[in-house]
């Protein structure tokens, strides 16, 4: 016998999961933060901190999509739930991108606008936290996706007045492509927090 739509089970973990990612994330930031303002001896141990970190979001995006192909009853329409996993993985990719090539190239001292961007990662990552909280409890989500917004458009402004200041005063060759690689890459991490704003934006359009 077929259950009208209406009376089959409805899967709600997928919030619990989403909110798990989104705090593994944060975690992440505040870790890069702690890292970058400490300095070089203290961001080895953090990277790895985060690389742990990032195995553990993989776990948990891998659950997200197991139950999502097993679930019939989506509180989201699948894909949106399958684009907001795949860019939730994005921005914790991001991180432990940006922490690895930190590490990896010994930029020492570490320059204040890293430590600038890393700021906006871990702002973004909070506004993000809200996003996904407001979503469980159907509260407001848009004002947190404009304020992810408003972070990219800084961390872009920003990182194109660094990188020009770059070419203008450093005199080492690989020392400016570490630098400025590296501003790229948190720069980026913030264009990822975008992207899942972005997709929920959407998704509370679409179920409005």
């Amino acid at each position: 016998m077929v259950l009208p739509m209406r009376l089959l089970p409805r899967e709600e973990k997928f919030y619990a999961l989403f909110l798990s990612q989104v705090d593994i994330i944060s975690e992440a930031a505040r870790l890069l933060l702690q890292g970058v303002k400490a300095g070089n001896s203290r961001l080895a141990e953090v990277a790895k901190d985060i690389k742990r970190l990032e195995h553990q979001g993989d776990d948990v995006i891998h659950d997200i999509f197991t139950r999502l192909n097993s679930t019939f009853i989506t509180p989201l329409d699948p894909e949106d739930i399958h684009s907001l996993s795949s860019r939730l993985d994005d921005v914790l990719d991001g991180i432990e991108d940006a922490a690895h090539r930190m590490v990896a190239y010994h930029v020492s001292p570490i320059p204040q606008g890293m430590i600038s961007l890393c700021e906006m990662i871990y702002t973004s990552s909070r506004a993000l936290k809200k996003a996904f909280e407001a979503l469980d409890k159907k509260q407001e989500v848009m004002e947190h996706c404009i304020e992810i917004n408003r972070i990219e458009n800084e961390a872009d402004h920003l990182v194109r007045g660094l990188v020009s200041e770059l070419f203008e005063k450093e005199k080492d060759c690989i020392t400016l492509i570490k630098v400025k690689e590296i501003y790229e890459f948190l720069e980026d991490t913030t264009d990822r927090c975008e992207d899942v704003a972005d997709v929920l934006q959407n998704v509370v359009v679409k179920n409005s």
